[in-house]
């Protein structure tokens, strides 16, 4: 999409043209999906909810949209990666009710293996939420979407140069962020016992 397309769409979502709404949802929803479901993994009741709590968020704050601070991808993305977030942290609080019931209920079921590829797409899908928005969104569009430097550039409207940087202090962020959450520990533990 272009720049003048982009700001026709903002200025119809700012007035509330259904119009709009229709070209806005037929540019962003399955990218908004694919980012979601990437994040969250196969859950699809999970992702179609996220992406219907995220549109819904994105139509009651669509009157504040300023095109002057950034385009619409990053604005929707931003909403996204705050609804994931917080579903992130609902089913994790969620988990943790359901193990104290376990101990509680005297459950000596072992641990999982953290090596297995869902325990370990699962801490990195969380580590991705973790992080803030402008580093989550670039590293996957990078690195899971395969999108060029040039492309997310052009989309971020900044330099190559800029998104270079922003991609080191990305992955600098997310490794802080995967060792701090334990994610290597874990691993590191798990490869050491026999």
């Amino acid at each position: 999409m272009d720049e003048t397309q982009e700001r026709t769409i903002a200025h119809g979502l700012q007035t509330g043209r259904p119009d709009a709404w229709r070209d806005f949802y037929g540019a962003f929803a399955e990218r908004v999906w694919r980012g979601v479901a990437r994040l969250l993994g196969p859950r699809h009741a999970d992702v179609a909810d996220i992406v219907q709590e995220t549109f819904l968020a994105a139509a009651r704050s669509a009157r504040g949209f300023d095109c002057e601070r950034g385009g619409l991808w990053p604005w929707l993305w931003g909403i996204a990666r705050n609804h994931l977030a917080l579903h992130l942290r609902r089913r994790q609080s969620y988990a943790r009710l359901l193990e104290r019931a376990e101990e509680s209920s005297g459950d000596s079921s072992p641990a999982p293996d953290p090596l297995e590829s869902a325990e370990l797409s699962e801490m990195i899908r969380r580590t991705l939420a973790a992080l803030p928005e402008e580093y989550g969104s670039v590293l996957t569009a990078k690195y899971l979407d395969e999108v060029s430097v040039e492309q997310l550039a052009r989309e971020e409207r900044c330099t190559e140069v800029a998104l270079r940087s922003r991609l080191a202090r990305a992955r600098a962020a997310f490794r802080d962020e995967f060792v701090r959450s334990g994610g290597i520990a874990t691993l590191a533990i798990s490869t050491s016992t026999p």
